[in-house]
């Protein structure tokens, strides 16, 4: 998997991607991430990517001239999706990332200021995800979110692909609780179930955990369940 990301802060996308599961992943040769700043793309010596918004109002609006430009400078491969994060796009959940897990290279916008201009939508045409109903400074930690999850969902970068079939929301359930060493700390015991080295007993008690802990942390998802199983 290829990530392009286009974005005016580099650092903020290369350093993440150094730490942990992907920084091996990128090691491996799974994934492969590559900036591409805007600012190298203007036209003027101040390498401006924003101006004024026409009509009045507040913050500054990115220009559509470096964006569109440095879009265009991307090698795309034909099982290729382009991403625009934004608060105005489609939520990010567990489906979206297992269907673009199924791409070969995601290039992806992050905005910053007031916005993009909105030729740069209209020419492009990229699909747009949001991480939530709410506003950050710029597009970088919703492209990272976007990383780390479709990464988790590649063969190799998890010790075990199950961790990642096992992860919350994978069957539309929470996931159930772990415990591990010593048995008992202040007073709480792990779960006797887990400790008799019955599989089908144990995944009974996971599956019971999941459904409950969604039925009371995520009523939407638990009704969302139960009506897919219709």
């Amino acid at each position: 998997m290829k990530f392009d990301v286009m974005t005016l802060f580099p650092e903020m996308v290369e350093n993440y991607c150094s730490f942990s599961i992907l920084k091996r992943a990128v090691e491996n040769g799974i994934v492969s991430v590559n900036t591409i700043n805007p600012r190298e793309f203007t036209l003027d010596k101040h390498k401006k990517v924003d101006d004024t918004p026409y009509g009045g109002g507040a913050g500054m609006v990115l220009m559509a001239q470096p964006y569109v430009d440095a879009y265009e400078s991307v090698a795309r491969c034909e099982k290729s999706i382009t991403v625009m994060l934004s608060p105005q796009g489609k939520p990010l959940d567990d489906a979206l990332v297992n269907e673009l897990a199924g791409y070969d290279q995601i290039v992806m916008m992050c905005g910053h200021y007031e916005g993009f201009d909105e030729r740069i939508r209209e020419i492009i045409k990229p699909l747009e995800i949001s991480i939530g109903d709410f506003v950050l400074t710029g597009g970088e930690l919703p492209a990272l979110c976007l990383i780390d999850a479709v990464s988790r969902k590649l063969e190799g970068t998890l010790g075990k692909i199950e961790s990642a079939d096992e992860d919350s929301f994978s069957n539309g359930l929470i996931e159930y609780p772990h415990y591990t060493k010593p048995r008992q700390y202040r007073g709480l015991k792990v779960p006797e179930v887990l400790l008799n080295g019955n599989h089908k007993d144990i995944a009974q008690f996971r599956m019971e955990q999941s459904l409950e802990r969604t039925k009371q942390k995520r009523p939407d998802l638990y009704k969302k369940y139960l009506e897919s199983q219709k």
